[in-house]
Formats: structure tokens, C-alpha cells, sequence
């Protein structure tokens, strides 16, 4: 569903942000990214929907590459939750839901208030399946709780039924419960649709126990690919504890569900 090819980004200053980064996420799977700050993990979703231009490489959705030409159509297919909620605090929770319609419905008229009656229906429904009252429809964003405000930002992005779900550090402001409570929203949801879910995460044992797969980072690189159960605590302190990769490279060891806990790596 989703391919990276061998991309790389390199920022103006010459930092690698992604380093010759090759994967592919079938239709359907919850892939959590982890790996700590820097590792490269935001710049590689924001590959997806057309948020950061690579400097080499492509990225392909079921079989489309993601360029100039196609990323008016594809982005109508990605939707991206955000770790900052990324809502207008001013406007009305269901304006909010309903701004996930702007891929396809013009600025314009998404400024005046115009929805046709079963988008607004469809807001509401979503609103109702994230576990907010129709007493919040009203509401301005910026009253709502954390939580909350994460949930409109689900039920936003999935008002064009998305194929693919960025989810960019979607509870790092938030407390362990409701951390739960908003992943399981999110996979919930995902496999309903049999939408696609690339997930960034800092929390281990969210990813142990939300993800389909984990892809372990660090500096720009895959480390780690492999089940939730193959990343072992010894994978944990081997990607966020300085991994030294002695004769078997990055791409090589990566190859191999168990790559960090193997003698492949030792720490600094």
C-alpha cells in the first residue's frame, strides 16, 4: 500500500533526516515508527502526503508515486493526525470535523460555511464514534480537554474515509489512559475502513500493544523491523541507549526481526 524507495532527505544545512530508507506497509497494517528525537521518524510520514519533498527516492501509494502531478488525488486518500491536535480553537468542533472535507471541497466555500446536509450528518456520526456528545458540536476547540480535542482531530481526518493514516506523535501530550483510549480510536477506526496506520511513537509499550508491526529509527536509518513481540527489551536499550553496529550494516541487520537483539549490535 505504501512503498518508500530508497529515500533520502538532506536538509539545507546538511543534516540526513533519512538515510536510504526503503519500505513497504501493506493495506490494512498498523505500523508504528519508533525511535528517539531525531531519528527521522516525522520527516519519513510527512514523505507520505506530500509535507516534505525527498532529496532522492520516491514514495508510492498502491502504486501511484507521490509527485507534483498525482498529489492533488492522493492526498484526498491520506489523512494526518496531529501530536499538537492542529485544530482551529476558534471555530466550532464540528467545523473542525468538518474542515477533514478540504482536499475536496474549495477554501471558499469551506470558509462560508457550506457542507452539503450528509457531510454534516457524517460529522456528527464520527463525532459520536469518537465518543463525544452532540452537546459538543457547538463548542469552540480551544474549551475542550486534550483528549477531546484528539478525538475531533480523528473524527476530522477520517471524514474522506482515508486509505492511509499518518499519525505524527498523536498522544505525546497526553496521560497514559487517555493515550489508550485514543490508539485504540485510531486502529478501531482504521480497521474498520481497512485503512493503512503509519504511526509515530516515543511510548514502547503503546507500540507493543497497538502495532501490527514496529520499525525502530535512529539517525534517519531502519534498525529495526520486525512483530511487536520480536522487539524485545534488549531491542528497546539497543535503539534509544546508542546502538554501535560493529561488521553487519544498518540495512543488513534490519533485514532480521530480532536485528538490535542480536550480537549484530552492542551498546555504547
Amino acid at each position: 500500500m505504501i512503498r518508500f524507495e530508497s529515500l533520502n532527505k538532506v536538509w539545507p544545512d546538511g543534516t540526513h533526516a533519512i538515510r536510504d530508507v526503503s519500505l513497504e506497509v501493506p493495506r490494512g497494517q498498523f505500523c508504528v515508527i519508533l525511535g528517539p528525537s531525531g531519528a527521522g521518524k516525522s520527516t519519513l510520514l510527512r514523505a507520505v502526503n506530500g509535507l516534505m519533498q525527498p532529496s532522492s527516492g520516491r514514495v508510492v501509494i498502491d502504486g501511484t508515486e507521490f509527485n507534483a502531478r498525482t498529489q492533488s488525488v492522493l492526498r484526498r486518500r491520506v489523512a494526518m493526525v496531529h501530536q499538537h491536535f492542529n485544530l482551529t480553537n476558534r471555530m466550532s468542533v464540528a467545523a473542525n470535523v468538518l474542515a477533514g472535507l478540504l482536499p475536496m471541497v474549495s477554501t471558499a466555500r469551506a470558509m462560508s460555511g457550506w457542507f452539503r446536509p450528509e457531510h454534516r450528518e457524517k460529522a456528527c456520526e464520527l463525532l459520536a464514534q469518537v465518543g463525544l456528545s452532540p452537546a459538543h458540536l457547538k463548542r469552540r476547540a480551544g474549551e475542550l480537554s486534550g483528549g477531546q480535542q484528539q478525538r475531533v482531530g480523528i473524527a476530522r481526518a477520517f471524514m474522506l474515509d482515508p486509505e492511509v493514516v499518518l499519525a505524527d506523535e498523536p498522544v505525546a501530550s497526553l496521560d497514559p489512559k487517555i493515550s489508550s483510549d485514543i490508539l485504540r480510536l485510531i486502529r478501531d477506526a482504521a480497521r474498520e475502513r481497512n485503512a493503512t496506520v503509519l504511526c509515530s511513537l516515543h511510548q514502547v509499550e503503546l507500540a507493543r500493544e497497538f502495532g501490527d508491526r514496529i520499525v525502530g529509527m535512529r539517525d534517519g536509518q531502519i534498525v529495526f523491523d520486525g512483530s511487536p513481540e520480536a522487539f524485545t527489551d534488549e531491542c528497546v536499550e539497543s535503539l534509544y541507549h546508542g546502538a554501535v553496529w560493529d561488521d553487519t550494516t544498518p540495512e543488513e541487520a534490519a533485514g532480521s526481526s530480532l536485528a538490535l537483539g542480536t550480537t549484530n549490535v552492542s551498546l555504547a
